[in-house]
Formats: C-alpha cells, sequence, structure tokens
C-alpha cells in the first residue's frame, strides 16, 4: 500500500484517496421552486429567501424558518473555520465572522467536479444546503412528499443523483404516505440515486422498520441503495420538547436550548431511530439497504453499541415485533451502519473501544463553516494518531464498501 501521509510545514498531511461523506451545495436563491413545486402548493409551501413580515430569512410559504442563516448580499459563512465557529460558539456568538460570496463550485455541478480534484476527492456524498431545514414545516401526507419531489427533480436536472457514478446527490425520501413515498423511491431509483436522505424518526406513528413500509424499503433494497439521516429537525421530538415547557423549530445557534442540543437534536434522536431499525430486525429482510449517520459525530458510538448488546440481552424474554435478533446489534451495526465522526472526536480512542474501524466514516462538511477547509485536513484534525492501513479505512474503504463502489 505504502506511505499514506507526507510531513509539510510540520504537520502530516495524507496522501490517500478520499470519499468524502458529508459535502453539500448552497442554493443562490429559490427561484427554481417555482418551477418544480405543483401551483396548488406554491401559496402554502413555496420556499423563497425574502424579506417576509418576520425580516429576512428563508421561508416556508409565509412562515420563517429560523434555523438558517441568510444574508440579504448573498453570502454565506466561510468554509472550513471549524474551530472559528467553535470559538464563537464557545464565545457566544451566533455565527463566524467574514462572510463571503459563494463560490461557483458551492452552486455549479461542473464546477464542483474540478473543485473535487482539487481536493483529491474520489468521491462524495452531496446534500441539500438550507433545504435540510425546511423539513419540520411539511405536513407528513403526499403533500409533503409532493415538496421533496420538487427539490429531486431539481436536484436531478441540476447535480444528478450519480454524476459520473463519483457526484452521489443525496436524494429525499420519506415514509410520510406508503403509495406516494414508493412512487418516490422509484424514480429516485430509476433516476440512478445510490444514496437518499431520510428524515428521523418514526412516521404516522409507525417505526420506520414496520412492515407497513416494506413496499418502499423492497425498492431500496432492489437497487442496494444507502439511506443517509443527516441531521435534521427531528419532528417526532416535538412534543417531548413541548412538554418540558420549551419551544422546538428554534434557531440552532441562538434560539436553541442546551438541553434541547443534548437530547432533542441529532445524536440521540439518530440514535433512537437506528436502535429502533435494528430491534425490528430490518436488516435481516433488507439485507441490501446500507445505513450512513451524517453530521451527527461519533463519540457516541463505542458506548451506543454496548447499550444496544445490553439491552437486547435485558429484554431476551420480552416482546420482538419482528423477530428475535441473531447477533449482537453491535455487529449487526458494524455489517450495516456507519456514521461520519466530526474532525474533533476522538477517533483513535474510538478505534480502539470499538475493536477497529467498523462503523466510521470521515467527512468535510465543505463549504460549510463548520468543516474542514478542505477534506485531507479531516486526517490531520482527527486520525494522524492511527496507522495507515485504518486511516485509509476511515478515509475512503469503509465508505466506498457501504455505498458498494
Amino acid at each position: 500500500m505504502g506511505t499514506l501521509s507526507h510531513i509539510e510545514n510540520g504537520k502530516k498531511v495524507y496522501d490517500g484517496p478520499i470519499f468524502d461523506c458529508d459535502s453539500h451545495i448552497y442554493e443562490l436563491n429559490y427561484d427554481f421552486m417555482k418551477d418544480y413545486l405543483p401551483k396548488a402548493l406554491q401559496a402554502e409551501y413555496l420556499v423563497s429567501r425574502k424579506n417576509g413580515n418576520q425580516g429576512f430569512g428563508l421561508y416556508v410559504g409565509d412562515r420563517k424558518v429560523e434555523n438558517t442563516e441568510c444574508d440579504p448580499d448573498g453570502k454565506v459563512p466561510p468554509p472550513g473555520k471549524l474551530k472559528e465557529w467553535l470559538r464563537a460558539m464557545k464565545e457566544g456568538q451566533g455565527q463566524v465572522a467574514g462572510w463571503v460570496k459563494p463560490t461557483p463550485d458551492m452552486y455549479d455541478r461542473d464546477a464542483r467536479m474540478k473543485k473535487l480534484d482539487e481536493f483529491g476527492v474520489d468521491y462524495t456524498m452531496l446534500f441539500i444546503g438550507e433545504f435540510v431545514a425546511t423539513f419540520g414545516w411539511y405536513p407528513q401526507d403526499k403533500t409533503g412528499v409532493a415538496c421533496m419531489n420538487a427539490y429531486n427533480r431539481y436536484m436531478n436536472d441540476h447535480w444528478g443523483l450519480a454524476h459520473k457514478n463519483r457526484l452521489f446527490s443525496t436524494g429525499l425520501l420519506t415514509l410520510w404516505d406508503l403509495e406516494a413515498s414508493t412512487a418516490e423511491a422509484k424514480w429516485l431509483v430509476k433516476n440512478g440515486a445510490k444514496v437518499v436522505c431520510m428524515p428521523l424518526g418514526p412516521a404516522n406513528n409507525k417505526s420506520p422498520a414496520d412492515p407497513y413500509y416494506d413496499p418502499i424499503w423492497n425498492v431500496l433494497n432492489e437497487a442496494k441503495v444507502t439511506v443517509a439521516f443527516h441531521v435534521s429537525e427531528a419532528n417526532f421530538m416535538h412534543p417531548l420538547i413541548y412538554a418540558f415547557g420549551e419551544k422546538p423549530l428554534q434557531s440552532r445557534r441562538i434560539g436553541q436550548t442546551a438541553w434541547q442540543w443534548q437530547f432533542c437534536y441529532s445524536a440521540i434522536p439518530l440514535q433512537m431511530t437506528i436502535a429502533n431499525i435494528i430491534y425490528n430486525n430490518f436488516f435481516a429482510r433488507f439485507p441490501d439497504i446500507r445505513i450512513a449517520s451524517v453530521e451527527n459525530g461519533a463519540s457516541w458510538l463505542p458506548a451506543f453499541l454496548e447499550g444496544m448488546d445490553k439491552s437486547r440481552g435485558m429484554a431476551k424474554n420480552g416482546y420482538w415485533p419482528n423477530g428475535q435478533l441473531k447477533e449482537r446489534p453491535s455487529n449487526i451495526f458494524k455489517k450495516y451502519c456507519a456514521t461520519v465522526a466530526y474532525p474533533e472526536d476522538d477517533v483513535k480512542s474510538m478505534v480502539e473501544r470499538l475493536g477497529g474501524t467498523a462503523g466510521i466514516l470521515m467527512g468535510s462538511d465543505y463549504p460549510h463553516a463548520e468543516g474542514v477547509a478542505e477534506p485531507r485536513a479531516f486526517y490531520t484534525e482527527a486520525l494522524t494518531g492511527l496507522p495507515d492501513a485504518q486511516v485509509r479505512e476511515i478515509m475512503y474503504d469503509n465508505a466506498k464498501a457501504l455505498v458498494r463502489i
């Protein structure tokens, strides 16, 4: 295999292949939604960036989406400012300073492909931009599916769902309506999707692994699709938030409480979702589906897997809706699931506790501020303490196997 790094300015620099599992686009504006969203839905659900009745921001209809960072001049937070972003959060600031005009690679496919070459990235999962913050504003029915379909058609037309089998745009798929969602899954597969992005949690008071939804999962299983759970609004946590006297759908930076950060957003809703899927014997029915957790970190993974195994033992004689598991949940996770680590995670410690790198991926979050300046920098921030073989697995091999390139 040879060495995967060299010393540059006193720091080790990664020279090996890269599969970036967390990258994004920026939507310059949302005029395209007028072309894709059915006109009958536009009064209530058209997404736009405007100066509305609650000030400038992103809106769904006339409702302002607080969890966005919009600039009237079209500027965006500077990419790759992870340390500055963490420092700003620590000091109580909403965001890093020095916003910039987006560069073409942030909104144009051909420019992004050139940027991948510049970065030395072989493959990438490409997620949506601000639109991810709107998930909580749609009804969980056919109307919501239609809103997602509008965005999917835009992504397919302007980015492609598997451009050159290298840039994997993540089509949006929900379980909100069995008939409409099954049709959407078929449409995504027909148009080449290898990765789809789904909201966290249950749908219509059913587990995502409930056999009711098997027609949707059958489509994805046959096509060997990877399902990504990117950090986003976990609607199923809203009743809990209200029960504690707090409000959901607040600005992440300046409006959400510490309690919501810890318990109602990202890691814990993600863990609840994946645990429910595994405990419901999902992969016995759909062995060709893979799951990736994105931008939820990975420091929680060792304790989560230990807890999953323990709970399985405690419930050995309990009720198993879809049959007993035939092996440890931790083994199931490592076979079928993985999570993108944060650059600030103690990856070396996680690898030691897990007994290897299975279940760990890398992601740059480019071009967002809370990521690294370029994907190669993930190694410098998080992986220099690992041997080359394990570095390559996290930077490339694990994701390639997950997406089955």
